[in-house]
């Protein structure tokens, strides 16, 4: 059930051949399709791979880096494999979790028991900025909370899969996994057909038909609500848009009337039904959370508690991702669902709690320091520290703040990630292990009923951050998950895009620009209408993101 780790060389040396290698047995079919010891050969992928994404236009917005903001998709050429074994594993405890958190959703904004049983801390709940207490006795339009929830997962060097992390507000990589996947299964197109990697599109394809069937309205209009091109992770909203055959829309493109979410077109106002989320929830309605937000609708939450618009996930998620809730949940699935967790998750102190405070002081050395409230800007928020890269004097320092701040601490046991084999091109190629972290997602299918994607975004751990994190110089890799069938796909199947329609003409621009989704420009020049969902490449989304940067530069916000 479990797999060893991948790769047990020291994370610092290259590996010239398979030979010298200590290979599960995926692994090594995955190098038997090609000669790992013609390094050039390597090189020359590692080269068409880069090439392919800059092309595309794939990106990753960095705001730190202003003579940078944008940054090419850091993509490693080797993907993780997970057994079929293994995925079963953390498929049935992804599947157990999610459960449990929807449960806690349905409990905290309706009767409220967990908090009256002490089984959660109020400052947990109600203390934490993400909870909305406007949206406490709101039915969830389409009877449900959570539509989409990410999950970290690590492997210890047991071989065991341990959850990190839980995101379920505005979950990111679902638009970068497919371009990985895209990117990395062409360059090793052999390999991908004979090992049996599980397909991506069906469970994309059953989430957004049961997204249309929860919204109301007998033709459903769904929209992606982005920050704009700005947003860190802009490229991947643009992208997901077009996949999914919905509507990308920033803030100003919608409109609330008579407690009902409309688009603006060139052609009037049109109903708006579903709106996947990229926002955070304290920027989604300047008239309830954040005044000064440019991001969200006026009167949007109105709509929602009236029933008439479903958005995903529902606003009042984010408390569900901080990191202190992990060490409540064995508890809540043995209350909620009578069951022990699958999938256990890093033992974790909450610091507001004196007995856990005592106990993890002394054992800062060989933790993760993490923020309660993490991206809050009414409490304390800060960078995590990672125990065994500090030195004394910088544990101390971190030990004063704990005890003046209890509450606003977090204390994680540190796991040293596997680690999987990656390419290192340049003058002396070689094959080098970094430790990765792997984000799953559970998608749902209906109501009550959620699906696993089989695969993931797997995130390399950087060299100095010993974090899993893009903005601290981290990379990605596809992951393929191992079928013990072949795949079935039909073979005209289009992978840029779930629906098959020819784009209009663009005009880049222009009074009617074709947006990244592929839809007719609306009247405030960065949405679109729902006829035309087949798109370009993904280079002319970039070009168009571009494009629009310079018409519309954001407020700051």
């Amino acid at each position: 059930m479990h797999a060893r780790p991948a790769l047990a060389a020291d994370a610092g040396a290259a590996v010239p051949a398979p030979g010298a290698l200590p290979l599960t047995p995926a692994w090594k079919e995955f190098f038997r399709h090609f000669d790992l010891g013609d390094p050039q050969e390597l090189n020359r992928r590692a080269t068409r791979l880069a090439r392919q994404l800059r092309d595309n236009g794939v990106t990753y917005n960095v705001y730190a880096d202003e003579a940078n903001l944008q940054r090419p998709w850091p993509l490693d050429l080797f993907p993780l494999l997970i057994p079929a074994d293994d995925w079963a594993h953390i498929e049935a405890g992804v599947l157990q979790r999610v459960r449990v958190l929807e449960a806690v959703m349905a409990d905290i904004y309706g009767p409220r028991r967990l908090l009256k049983d002490g089984l959660l801390p109020a400052a947990l709940v109600q203390g934490h900025p993400d909870y909305l207490r406007a949206m406490h006795g709101v039915p969830p339009v389409g009877g449900q909370h959570l539509h989409m929830v990410a999950f970290d997962l690590a492997r210890g060097p047991r071989g065991f899969w341990w959850v990190v992390s839980q995101r379920t507000q505005a979950p990111s990589g679902l638009g970068y996994l497919l371009e990985n996947r895209s990117a990395v299964s062409t360059q090793f197109p052999d390999a991908f057909e004979a090992m049996n990697v599980r397909r991506l599109a069906d469970t994309y394809r059953g989430f957004i038909k049961t997204l249309k069937a929860m919204a109301p309205g007998a033709d459903s209009h769904i929209v992606l609500l982005t920050p704009g091109p700005y947003n860190e992770t802009y490229f991947e909203h643009s992208y997901l848009a077009r996949y999914l055959g919905v509507t990308l829309v920033e803030g100003g493109d919608l409109t609330v009337r008579n407690q009902r979410l409309y688009l603006k077109t060139l052609h009037g106002l049109q109903p708006v039904h579903g709106v996947i989320k990229r926002v955070d929830d304290a920027f989604l309605d300047p008239l309830e959370m954040r005044p000064e937000s440019r991001l969200g609708v006026p009167g949007l939450l109105q709509a929602v508690r009236a029933g008439n618009v479903m958005v995903a996930n529902a606003p009042g998620a984010g408390f569900l991702e901080s990191s202190a809730l992990l060490g409540f949940l064995p508890a809540l699935g043995r209350e909620l669902l009578g069951e022990e967790l699958l999938l256990p998750a890093l033992h974790t102190w909450w610091c507001g709690e004196p007995a856990a405070l005592r106990d993890v002081l002394p054992q800062l050395g060989q933790c993760v320091i993490k923020p309660t409230y993490p991206w809050s800007t009414s409490r304390g928020t800060f960078r995590a520290g990672v125990g065994p890269l500090m030195s004394d004097e910088v544990l101390a320092s971190w030990a004063d703040s704990i005890r003046r701040r209890p509450e606003e601490h977090t204390v994680q046991a540190y796991l040293p990630p596997s680690q999987m084999p990656t390419w290192q091109s340049g003058p002396q190629p070689g094959v080098v292990p970094r430790a990765a972290i792997l984000r799953v997602f559970a998608l749902t299918d209906g109501a009550g009923a959620w699906r696993v994607l089989p695969g993931g975004m797997t995130r390399l751990v950087g060299e100095s951050a010993g974090l899993a994190t893009m903005a601290l110089g981290g990379s990605s890799a596809d992951t393929w998950v191992l079928g013990e069938e072949p795949a079935q796909e039909a073979p005209d199947f289009d992978h840029s895009t779930l629906v098959g329609i020819t784009p209009p003409t663009p005009r880049w621009c222009s009074a009617s620009a074709w947006s990244p989704a592929a839809r007719p420009r609306t009247c405030s020049g960065s949405a679109a209408t729902p006829s035309a969902p087949r798109t370009a490449p993904a280079w002319r989304a970039s070009r168009w993101a571009r494009c629009m940067a310079r018409k519309n530069p954001p407020s700051p916000s």
